[in-house]
């Protein structure tokens, strides 16, 4: 079989269990909570593949005060937590989600701990988003799990769903890795010993010991796949929720369809739905969200259509932050290429965001889901960003890693200027021109940009202000490792898109991640968490992987409370 080719579907039957997960995402820590419990559990995915959107993200997981970030001295607290989240979150969600994810986050760490062969590591000084705010962290909450090796799955590693790009070398890259890998001109003692040990543990782990090691989210879902497969909870693929059943009220099962046959899960404790957002339902993306979003292109995993959330409106659930998604803005897709994400891209000196009036219109460092708020708020405001272009010069070309695999030096890919996505020129005028720019208009964005780099500060934006804002900056610049001035006479632009990495909006559930009616009245025996679920932080992101982080974190949850029944 090839690599990353699914095997056939585990086939479905009529059957009875204590618990239901629907999706195998961030799912996969409910069902290991409830064996753990004891609970006969069963997942059901319907893709052919096992990870959701987890198997395609950073792979990172935010989450406060727990074991990791104990043993490595961050000092974190409860308390702490606990006022960031109420500063960070304010009237947007309720506040009893925020305090039961941070009351939360240590147990599951150590469930994770126990029902897998995972180990993490503290993802040091990666800033909470919004570290100036009461309780945030500079030094950050952010943790990752270590290169894992996924020849351990055996048999079922073709379940485990691609993640969203293929390296050409057994290279694992963890989020800490890319940091610092992304300053590989500029920050070469730091840069190139990360490098080879990645490549000599890729290289020595696949031709000498046999052993596949992965990173990042791939590592994530393959370690929490392994606990499964471990512990011995079937895993149903290309099998989708048909409807709930429901008895006096209470949820008691599901019907899902595999391969056009028709099965009945009784599941006596209930059933989570864990099945992602609706990111590729682009009825409701346009109805809940914008209209001007994209064609499918959001980086969630295909499987991601609202058909959860759907199943549980039926019964009356009421829902959330539907106009809400983890936004991220990226590289414009062309033919044959999906958006490219850009992280680090945005707060590298020697570079700026500028929209179709040549203006500059946001902090370009700031964290990914404010940078695509900052976008719709506009559009909402009447003064939409009908284009976005990211300016940027040579030595911003030759100094780093940009849209995740193109090399310092290397050139941009041919098929980015045949398609109009990407333009060079000599001079700010030209570059204008080429892209369709108000000449007058971009010059003086382009001197006041310079002006403002020349003294170190961003009066109008504050870029590098933050904490967050300098994690990806560089270093090497000073007094502002995020601004630097462009030279005038070799210049590119790159147009973008505001991309997503799900939706975040969903059905109300409460602190025991129990789903709730439209009045707040509680559905008995469905839960929902992850992103099929309202985020739990409301309208905001409180740091890097909370995605990840209350998926997990309410999975626990969800699973205790139904053994508790």
């Amino acid at each position: 079989m090839a690599k990353n080719q699914a095997p056939p579907a585990t086939q479905a039957k009529d059957i009875v269990v204590d618990l239901l997960v629907i999706g195998s995402g961030t799912g996969m820590a409910a069902a290991l909570t409830a064996n753990e419990l004891g609970l006969s559990t069963l997942i059901v995915e319907k893709t052919q593949y096992v990870g959701g959107s987890t198997a395609r993200s950073g792979g990172a997981f935010w989450m406060p005060a727990n074991p990791i970030l104990a043993k490595a001295g961050a000092g974190d607290t409860v308390e702490r937590a606990k006022t960031y989240v109420r500063s960070v979150v304010g009237d947007t969600a309720p506040a009893q989600r925020g305090e039961a994810f941070v009351d939360n986050g240590a147990a599951t760490v150590d469930m994770l701990y126990r029902t897998t062969p995972m180990k993490f590591f503290w993802a040091k000084e990666y800033s909470d988003y919004h570290p100036e705010l009461p309780g945030g962290s500079a030094a950050g909450r952010t943790c990752e799990c270590l290169p894992f090796d996924a020849s351990v799955l055996g048999a079922e590693r073709g379940r485990l769903r691609p993640g969203l790009m293929e390296a050409g070398l057994p290279m694992p890259v963890t989020g800490a890795d890319y940091k610092w890998m992304n300053l590989m001109v500029k920050k070469p003692s730091k840069a190139f010993p990360r490098i080879i040990r990645r490549l000599a543990q890729g290289v020595y782990g696949k031709y000498v010991l046999k052993r596949e090691y992965i990173a990042g989210g791939q590592a994530l879902a393959a370690g929490l796949f392994a606990g499964v497969v471990q512990a011995g909870i079937p895993v149903w693929t290309e099998t989708s929720l048909v409807r709930l059943i429901t008895e006096d009220g209470r949820v008691t099962g599901a019907v899902v369809v595999q391969d056009g046959r028709e099965v009945t899960v009784t599941a006596r404790r209930g059933v989570v739905l864990a099945a992602g957002g609706f990111d590729h339902n682009m009825e409701w993306r346009h109805k809940y969200q914008s209209e001007s979003l994209g064609e499918h292109e959001s980086l969630g995993a295909e499987g991601n259509t609202g058909e959860a959330i759907e199943a549980a409106q039926e019964l009356g659930a009421g829902i959330g932050s539907m106009d809400q998604s983890w936004w991220f803005p990226a590289v414009a897709s062309i033919k044959g290429r999906p958006p490219m994400v850009m992280l680090a891209e945005r707060a590298l000196p020697g570079s700026f965001i500028v929209d179709q009036t040549g203006r500059r219109f946001v902090n370009e460092a700031t964290d990914y889901m404010s940078f695509g708020q900052r976008v719709l708020e506009r559009e909402k405001a009447g003064d939409p960003a009908e284009s976005m272009w990211f300016v940027f010069d040579q030595e911003y070309r030759n100094s780093y890693v940009f849209a995740g695999g193109i090399f310092p030096r290397q050139p941009l890919p041919q098929a980015f200027f045949e398609s109009g996505i990407a333009h060079q020129a000599s001079s700010p005028a030209e570059l204008a021109r080429k892209v369709g720019l108000p000449e007058d208009a971009f010059a003086e964005s382009f001197q006041k940009f310079n002006e403002a780099a020349a003294a170190g500060s961003d009066a109008e934006f504050g870029r590098g202000g933050s904490a967050y804002d300098r994690y990806y900056g560089d270093p090497t610049v000073s007094p502002n490792p995020n601004l630097r001035q462009l030279d005038k006479s070799a210049l590119y632009a790159v147009k973008m898109t505001l991309s997503d990495l799900g939706t975040c909006g969903g059905v109300q559930a409460d602190e025991h991640a129990r789903v709730l009616r439209e009045d707040g009245s509680v559905i008995d025996g469905l839960y929902a968490i992850g992103n099929t679920a309202a985020n739990a932080f409301g309208h905001t992101y409180p740091g890097a992987g909370a995605t990840i982080g209350q998926g997990l974190v309410y999975g626990y949850i969800a699973a205790h409370h139904a053994a508790e029944k």
